[in-house]
């Protein structure tokens, strides 16, 4: 009696696998066109900067060159449920030239849904430069993006100039992933 369940469950396996090669070199077109309905949908569900309410700070500033600082940030949904995943873009600027603030080497970003009016939040961690500096970037605009988005939204830096690592363009500075907030 319990060799007819087994057998039929390897005859199931077998076509299963069989079912799972394409044939090796030929490509299958509704497969792509199925990767890219999966992209789009995937896309549609992200988060848009459009629909999401930013609050910068209050920071734990840094008081005095050589020392850290933390801004936190807060986004809020104001549209429908949305993900988010990855890493906020940050650029600080001073004028018409900035940089990128590089993402914080050790997290690893959580793949968040924020339902309507849900909260998250990034940290940007800096080290105070100090003015005048060759190496200190004297940012005075923050610029907060999605990811894998091009619009950014701009927001006043008064945390005072960032400490460069090798330059002004190689700050001394890092960002958070996406983490929940609030309830």
């Amino acid at each position: 009696m319990r060799a007819l369940p087994i057998a039929v469950v390897a005859a199931a396996a077998a076509l299963t696998l069989t079912a799972c090669d394409s044939g090796g070199s030929s490509s299958d077109s509704d497969g792509g066109k199925k990767a890219s309905t999966a992209s789009s949908a995937a896309a549609s569900t992200a988060c848009k900067i459009d629909q999401i309410g930013i609050q910068v700070g209050p920071a734990n500033a840094a008081p005095t060159a050589g020392d850290t600082g933390n801004v936190p940030v807060t986004l809020t949904n104001k549209g429908a449920e949305c993900t988010l995943q990855g890493f906020p873009a940050v650029k600080v600027l001073d004028g018409g030239t900035g940089t990128d603030v590089p993402e914080e080497k050790s997290a690893t970003p959580p793949k968040l849904t924020l339902a309507a009016s849900g909260t998250a939040s990034f940290t940007i961690t800096y080290v105070r430069g100090t003015a005048g500096d060759g190496k200190s970037l004297a940012a005075t605009t923050l610029k907060i993006g999605l990811p894998g988005a091009a619009t950014t939204q701009s927001f006043k830096w008064s945390y005072g100039p960032l400490a460069g690592k090798t330059g002004p363009n190689d700050p001394n500075a890092s960002v958070s992933s996406f983490q929940p907030a609030g309830d």
